[in-house]
């Protein structure tokens, strides 16, 4: 029989780093195929943020207590087993793989992917990523021509593609990353107006130099100090759109609220947070959208591959210490 290697939960990271004693590797023999699944085995995964939040027992978003179970991911695979009709072994496919080399599925849970050029952008811009800035910038912020829209961690998977989105919509696209390589992508190659190094720079002088009459979209992978520094800067009327967090998702308890955040009275302002849930039925044409951008070269997008089913849990920690550029990516 054949055996399966598996990264399972070990651990709850709520309010602290991610460490490896997080994850236990287990192996174990492959039980026969049931009728109606495929086996997939796994070549490459995906890594975000929220996959720590999943981790973590947080009532309304979390799924409970994941102790000993596989760690949950998005990847892309190749059937080598078919017990269903409409699914050929050979077959490129996208799903909830996991963090294990076999993962056994039912043919709803997966989807037949060609073997072309964008096959790993279907993890990244054509994936989650893509589809979360895609909703939350269009649907939350909604950018019109002319506005100045400010993106948090702008290099991100997610924030790369917002902010090229938005310049698709004819608005002046500022971002913030942290280091200078990033934000000299961010200008040259991805296309935004401005980048400030929130590392080196102090964001509240830079968005007043770049954004003279306030900013009116603002969409935010960060919260913090970020997120602060441009509530002073807002808009009449402006957008608010809250993403993610990342500033936060190692504290133990929750942090204040942003100093500025009255402005919100005081410029008649709007925040709204929002998930990618509830919007699948249109996914296939923000797919066809973006794929379309993608061939035209209107979204440019960059992907860190790491190596290796050992290197599992070191990238997904990579994510919370920025040493990502791009969207995250492990081939096993």
């Amino acid at each position: 029989m054949t055996t399966n290697r598996r990264w399972l939960v070990n651990g709850d990271p709520r309010g602290r780093a991610l460490a490896p004693g997080d994850w236990v590797l287990e192996e174990s023999e492959l039980a026969p195929l049931t009728e109606g699944e495929v086996r997939v085995s796994t070549e490459v995964l995906a890594f975000q943020p929220a996959q720590k939040g999943q981790m973590e027992v947080i009532p309304g978003y979390s799924g409970g207590n994941l102790i000993g179970k596989v760690m949950g991911a998005e990847g892309i695979g190749e059937v080598v087993d078919s017990n269903a009709a409409d699914i050929e072994v050979g077959s490129k496919v996208i799903g909830p793989l996991g963090w294990q080399q076999f993962a056994d599925l039912k043919p709803n849970q997966v989807r037949v992917v060609a073997d072309d050029s964008l096959l790993t952008a279907r993890l990244g811009p054509l994936g989650s990523s893509g589809l979360t800035a895609y909703f939350g910038l269009l649907r939350i912020g909604q950018p019109e021509a002319g506005d100045t829209v400010v993106i948090s961690g702008a290099a991100g998977a997610v924030g790369s593609m917002a902010g090229q989105i938005a310049k698709i919509c004819g608005c002046q696209v500022i971002g913030t990353a942290g280091g200078q390589e990033k934000c000299n992508w961010l200008v040259n190659e991805v296309g935004y107006d401005a980048a400030i190094d929130y590392k080196n720079e102090h964001v509240k002088s830079k968005l007043k130099e770049f954004a003279a009459n306030g900013v009116n979209v603002f969409f935010d992978n960060v919260g913090g100090p970020v997120l602060n520094d441009v509530l002073a800067r807002i808009a009449p009327k402006a957008r608010v759109v809250i993403c993610g967090g990342i500033s936060r998702y190692e504290q133990e308890t929750l942090p204040a609220g942003p100093a500025n955040y009255f402005n919100i009275v005081f410029r008649q302002a709007r925040i709204e947070g929002f998930l990618l849930s509830g919007y699948e039925k249109e996914y296939p044409q923000a797919i066809e959208r973006m794929t379309q951008w993608i061939r035209d070269g209107r979204l440019v997008y960059r992907e860190d591959v790491q190596e290796g089913f050992d290197n599992i849990p070191a990238t997904l920690m990579r994510l919370f210490t920025g040493q990502n550029f791009g969207k995250q990516l492990l081939r096993l």
